[in-house]
């Protein structure tokens, strides 16, 4: 008779399992049949299907943070006026959020180990739902910039859910246009906020202006968030847990049948062992995962930080935070400024699709140099073209003659570039890049100092933009140039690569 461990040992051999020399075979089985995937002998094996269904309604919490992050753009002018707000005060009430993301992202890795991705996912629907009220609502300065932590809190989980929920439960030969649902489902959450603000303030005559029901448009378009935050936190409960969480807390037949819904019935024993082996001890993950010779945490972790820190240090939420003031500034109406920056956020969606095409093909390295190429030009243009531009007697740029042509058209080849690199392929490479024991810990400091990088980007912004849009742009052009030498130097491909070869 073969004696079995415990059955609450996630080390214990699966039912089945049992063949000729051991674990080793069981993994050198599991190795062969997966490989063979990337080669193209079994690649479409599984239910693609199932997959896709389960990795859209994860990303749906990145749609509600795309919605959450933008939708302050069409309100700041009206927040301003109905508060009177000091330009201190209302650039912290914009930002509040990006710190309340920080603390949800830094928490967030270990409310998913202790239980489960699902159970975050639905704490995060539960603050979306109380932010969008509360700050729809909100009756002071102060209560609205409460209630936007509390919306960033839910951003911060769901930045580092959605992709390690999406990792793992993605075949390896389509992961990375999975993960890129994340990115696809924060770019239409931006488009939508940024049109409601628009349609919201073109209807009532403008964003500080009565709509309905006693409220102005700029509330309702808080309020309107409350629609996707029910029907994510609905979703959740129809979705299953991730395999590599089941395997962790050895509920093994459970994680069979999710694997079994996603990858068929082929090698499913053989794919548990390996997801097992890769988990090593019983002792629950932590922060201490994270510890190593480089300056206090593992060199892959570290690599993690500068990936999160780059997409954000390039200047991208500028453009949807700041944009309608911005092109307000340089002569555009409230009206035309809010219409160009739907028009961007369109060019986003676009360039996300053609990442997805993409990131699987060319892999993640080759889209990242691309775009920090394309980036640093781009911003190049813009730091140009804002340094040399007439100042009226406000001292704000004014765009004369072809000026303001270039600076759109360059805004937008920025937004393209950023749009089928950074954007997505980050989230994509944090979701999969970490060893499974790390893998919640390590995005959720990696996600925390993103949202630390994005809270810095824009509380300067109006600082730098006052003493000049030409040093603005120009910081941003040295990062993206930087951003280039980051990647060709630290970062590996993991195109094709199971998530149980990632090793630290």
């Amino acid at each position: 008779m073969t004696e079995h461990a415990s059955p609450t040992d996630p080390t214990a051999p699966v039912p089945g399992d049992e063949q000729p020399g051991g674990r080793e075979a069981g993994t050198a089985q599991a190795s062969g049949e997966l490989g063979s995937n990337e080669q193209g002998g079994n690649e479409h094996a599984g239910n693609v299907g199932t997959a896709i269904l389960l990795a859209s309604v994860a990303a749906l919490g990145g749609f509600l943070f795309g919605y959450d992050t933008a939708v302050i753009n069409g309100a700041v002018s009206a927040i301003d006026a109905t508060y009177n707000a000091s330009a201190l005060a209302l650039g912290l009430t914009v930002s509040a959020a990006l710190l309340g993301s920080a603390a949800g992202a830094l928490g967030a890795g270990r409310l998913a180990d202790r239980f489960g991705r699902l159970f975050a996912m639905r704490a995060a629907a539960i603050l979306f739902l109380i932010s969008a009220i509360g700050s729809g609502l909100a009756w002071s300065l102060g209560s609205l910039a409460v209630f936007r932590i509390i919306g960033g809190i839910a951003v911060g989980i769901a930045s580092v859910i959605a992709p390690a929920y999406i990792a793992e439960i993605a075949p390896a030969w389509i992961r990375g246009r999975l993960g890129s649902l994340q990115q696809l489902a924060i770019v239409v959450g931006i488009f939508l906020a940024l049109l409601v603000d628009y349609a919201l303030a073109t209807t009532a005559g403008g964003s500080n202006k009565d709509l309905a029901l006693g409220l102005t448009a700029w509330r309702w378009m808080f309020l309107a968030m409350a629609i996707p935050s029910i029907a994510y936190g609905m979703l959740s409960l129809a979705i299953p847990e991730s395999p590599r969480y089941l395997v962790a807390k050895a509920r093994l037949s459970e994680a069979r049948e999710v694997l079994r819904r996603v990858l068929g019935e082929k090698g499913l024993n053989a794919k548990i062992a390996q997801i097992r082996d890769t988990l090593k001890s019983e002792r629950p993950p932590s922060f201490r995962d994270l510890r190593g010779p480089a300056l206090g945490l593992l060199p892959i972790v570290w690599v993690g930080i500068g990936l999160s820190v780059f997409q954000q240090f390039v200047g991208i939420n500028v453009i949807f935070y700041y944009s309608s003031v911005l092109w307000q500034a340089v002569g555009f109406s409230e009206k035309s400024s809010l219409l160009i920056t739907v028009i961007t956020s369109v060019v986003n969606i676009v360039t996300t699709l053609v990442a997805i095409m993409l990131i699987d093909r060319l892999g993640r390295r080759p889209l990242l140099l691309i775009g920090s190429a394309g980036m640093t030009v781009t911003l190049a243009t813009l730091a140009y073209v804002f340094a040399t531009a007439h100042l009226d007697s406000a001292g704000k740029p004014v765009l004369e003659g072809s000026s303001g042509p270039i600076a759109l058209i360059a805004a937008n080849v920025y937004v393209f570039a950023f749009g089928m690199s950074w954007g997505p392929v980050v989230w994509v490479l944090l979701g999969e890049k970490f060893p499974n024991r790390i893998r919640a810990a390590a995005l959720s400091v990696a996600a925390s100092a993103q949202w630390v990088a994005n809270w810095v980007v824009s509380t300067t912004f109006p600082t730098l933009a006052s003493i000049g849009l030409g040093l603005a742009y120009g910081i941003y052009t040295a990062a993206a140039a930087l951003s280039f030498l980051f990647v060709l130097r630290l970062v590996k491909e993991t195109k094709g690569r199971e998530l149980e070869s990632m090793t630290e």
